[in-house]
């Protein structure tokens, strides 16, 4: 990832952090010089060191840092993730800024990496969604691609997906995707949400590339297969849970669609000590 794409996120997060100064920090350590390591205090992915070295670098460039693991490796507890060397007060002052994004983006890479184990040998490919922090989606949709997942859309423009509301203003799928071929032309891959196998029959009518399964049970998405046939892409979505994957997968869905690896992941537990 470039650092021109998180460059200014990382500015915008120190500045939020900072305010008039680091008042403890200030006060107690002028030019004393140290060193300080991240450490692992659980199992997880890593993902997120460039962004926590451009934390430290932004606040005080003389600030040394050495990672010990790239993006995507794994770590279990007591682990180095990486070792820092300079002005202790700029590193004290960096500090919480940079492990929020190093822990928040390592989580979300465990989670996806959890998920992609759970179906690993049965082809199926686990995606993410837009249900992403506003501000930080660059960012959370690369760790997603550390775990091991894939994206789907990054914005509105990627992908025509036709989703329930739009079904509903339109009067029906068909229609929908009537309207968006006058529009974008035959050429305009289109996703359609199907929440029922009536939706899937309508929108297999419709000749449309991607049916996402919205909502349903594992008995209708297996159904739902056998209608497709090979016709379509299927993406399955709507809440499915860690436990529920490989009975997901089984039915013969081509991608899982989950956006709690975004929304609801869990932060890991990181520490950042002076030695």
């Amino acid at each position: 990832m470039h650092q021109l794409l998180y460059k200014d996120i990382v500015t915008a997060a120190l500045k939020e952090d900072l305010g008039f100064g680091d008042l403890t920090t200030e006060t107690i350590f002028a030019d004393q010089e140290g060193k300080a390591e991240i450490m692992a205090r659980e199992r997880g992915i890593a993902a997120g060191l460039a962004v926590a070295a451009e934390a430290f670098a932004q606040v005080d460039p003389r600030i040394v840092f050495t990672p010990s693991l790239n993006d995507g490796d794994n770590f279990a507890p007591g682990d180095v993730l990486a070792v820092l060397h300079g002005p202790l007060a700029g590193i004290l002052t960096a500090e919480r800024v940079a492990l929020n994004f190093l822990q928040r983006l390592s989580g979300i890479a465990t989670a996806t990496g959890n998920a992609v184990n759970a179906v690993r040998g049965t082809g199926v490919k686990i995606l993410d969604t837009r249900k992403t922090t506003p501000g930080l989606r660059v960012l959370e949709k690369y760790a997603v691609r550390t775990g091991g997942g894939e994206n789907h859309r990054y914005n509105l423009s990627d992908l025509v997906l036709i989703k329930d509301n739009h079904i509903h203003g339109a009067g029906s799928i068909s229609e929908a995707v009537a309207r968006v071929r006058k529009r974008r032309g035959f050429a305009a891959k289109i996703e359609v949400e199907a929440a029922t196998l009536k939706d899937v029959k309508e929108a297999l009518e419709c000749g449309v590339e991607i049916i996402m399964l919205d909502n349903m049970d594992t008995s209708q998405m297996a159904e739902a297969v056998k209608i497709i046939a090979g016709r379509a892409l299927i993406e399955a979505s709507g809440a499915i849970r860690q436990e529920q994957l490989q009975k997901v997968a089984a039915t013969g869905v081509d991608y899982i669609s989950l956006g709690s690896l975004t929304h609801s992941c869990r932060a890991l537990d990181l520490s950042l000590n002076l030695l």
